[in-house]
């Protein structure tokens, strides 16, 4: 007769072979009800509605949300289909935000559909679906994307709220930014005598400093014989220059976050007070403290069955805990990378010290900070050489986070702007500030990235002459609410507040962090 184990390992390998099929959302006709429960009662997998589930890490602590907002796109993708068919499409506005690279879980995904009941599904962690009772739009407008059926770029901007260009103005900017040319919008603003909502276009383009595109809206409908009165449907004025010719929504979106956050930073931060004269004085401070640096990994990625795992349970010696022995190599490895990094951030610092420019010397040498990171754990084999190799190739995911990070091909135009907008930005604050921010919001790295964001913000306070600043461990809540407001609220605020809470104390000579641990 089979031991538990053999049956719990059985059963996770039919886990296995959805997740292999790259299956999100399980549903009860995927597996038998004796793998189901059995998946179920040992925490492999979470039901989030009536005979739909999730797979959830054994060892996830009770009220974790990470399983399920890294899973949600994919879930509510397979959910809709299998219930809707083709007959399904979320909103015109929500359509917007994931055009312009905006994938954060809502709170409420608003889905049209004739089948629809305008009722509410509610999920797990505060989210739910709003199925609105609704003719759709024409078929030729829907696409998928993200993974899920919307409207198309050109129809989410023309048949959006009004109010979507206040409530969501760094989406809405995006998102009328990657339309190159008037005639895309042109054909249906024409074709469906549009003229309230032409005015309302011609105004946000010329908001934006488009004006040619503005114009030939404008100019177009009028010869159609159309009164065209042109409204500016945003509150404020556009400060930022673009470049048509930027395909990614990702680099405007960032340049618009950067130049909307930037006046909350400079409001509430200390003023700097300038480079120290005492060079070596400044590195040895920093090297007394460094310990109280506090080691936060951000990066969590799906989780999924691995053989070696199904191969544990069989035999009987898998454990919900971690491998003691395991953890204390993997603590000493990354103790000893943090340390060589943290040095070689030292070699930067004093390159800054010397005048050159701190966003020119970060972009320079972040690579290295990140290569000493890591070499320790490629040195003995725990990691694969190959995991040195730079910027990730694929998505992951944050704890607990509804802000999902730029996407791997995303990342690789946001980083050089990253620097270009650190190396331009006068302010030493700012560049601590939306330094650190934009980093760990991006994600560039398959892991560590939050060591190297808070690398990042030593560098760029140590560029106005601020304390090297460390961030609590105790106030590791503030610190990720803070973050996760700025990422999916584009509210910067709370982060600056609580950056310059920490930098305040330090130049009084009363450190909020002595030691970690």
């Amino acid at each position: 007769m089979a031991t538990p184990s053999e049956k719990l390992a059985e059963s996770l390998e039919k886990l296995k072979e959805l997740q292999d099929g790259e299956i999100v959302a399980i549903k009860t006709d995927d597996l038998s009800r004796v793998h189901r429960e059995r998946l179920v009662g040992n925490g492999f997998i979470k039901e989030v509605i009536k005979g739909w589930y999730i797979s959830t890490p054994p060892n996830e602590n009770q009220g974790d949300s990470t399983s399920w907002f890294t899973s949600f796109w994919e879930f509510c993708s397979r959910y809709l289909d299998d219930r809707y068919k083709d007959d399904y499409c979320i909103s015109a506005e929500q359509s917007l935000m994931v055009h312009a690279g905006n994938t954060s879980v809502p709170t409420q995904l608003i889905i049209r559909s004739t089948k629809g009941n305008n009722s509410i599904t509610p999920l797990l962690y505060g989210t739910s679906l709003f199925v609105m009772k609704s003719p759709l739009t024409n078929s030729a407008e829907i696409e998928t994307i993200n993974g899920i059926r919307g409207v198309n770029l050109v129809s989410s901007i023309i048949f959006s709220s009004p109010s979507i260009f206040n409530s969501n103005p760094i989406d809405s900017r995006t998102a009328l930014l990657m339309i190159k040319d008037s005639s895309e919008l042109l054909n249906v603003l024409l074709d469906g005598g549009h003229s309230t909502i032409a005015g309302r276009l011609v105004g946000a383009y010329r908001n934006i400093n488009q004006i040619r595109i503005a114009d030939d809206i404008s100019k177009t409908m009028k010869s159609a014989g159309y009164t065209i009165r042109e409204v500016d449907p945003f509150e404020k004025p556009t400060m930022v220059k673009f470049d048509l010719r930027e395909k990614s929504p990702y680099v405007n979106r960032i340049k618009l976050m950067w130049q909307s956050m930037r006046g909350d930073v400079i409001k509430v931060f200390p003023k700097a007070p300038g480079i120290v004269d005492d060079i070596n004085t400044y590195i040895q401070k920093v090297e007394e403290i460094y310990v109280t640096d506090a080691y936060h990994s951000l990066s969590i990625e799906k989780y999924k069955v691995s053989p070696d795992l199904i191969e544990r349970v069989r035999t009987g010696a898998w454990d919900v805990r971690e491998n003691e022995n395991d953890k204390k190599q993997r603590d000493a490895m990354a103790a000893r990378g943090y340390w060589q990094a943290f040095n070689t951030v030292q070699n930067s610092v004093k390159r800054i010290f010397n005048g050159e420019n701190p966003g020119k010397v970060v972009d320079e040498e972040h690579g290295d900070w990140y290569r000493e990171l890591f070499a320790p754990g490629v040195a003995i084999g725990m990691l694969k050489p190959s995991d040195l190799a730079g910027y990730r190739n694929a998505q992951v995911f944050i704890g607990r986070s509804k802000h999902t990070p730029v996407n791997k091909d995303g990342v690789r135009d946001v980083m050089p702007l990253l620097f270009e907008l650190l190396e331009n930005e006068k302010e030493a604050s700012v560049r601590a500030v939306l330094g650190h921010f934009i980093f760990v919001y991006t994600h560039p790295y398959m892991d560590g990235n939050g060591r190297m964001g808070r690398f990042l913000m030593n560098s760029m306070l140590v560029s106005g002459g601020y304390p090297w600043t460390v961030i609590p461990v105790e106030e590791t809540d503030r610190y990720m609410d803070a973050l996760e407001i700025a990422s999916v609220e584009n509210n910067i605020q709370p982060f600056a507040e609580f950056l310059a809470y920490l930098v305040d104390a330090g130049l009084k000579g009363k450190p909020i962090a002595t030691k970690i641990g």
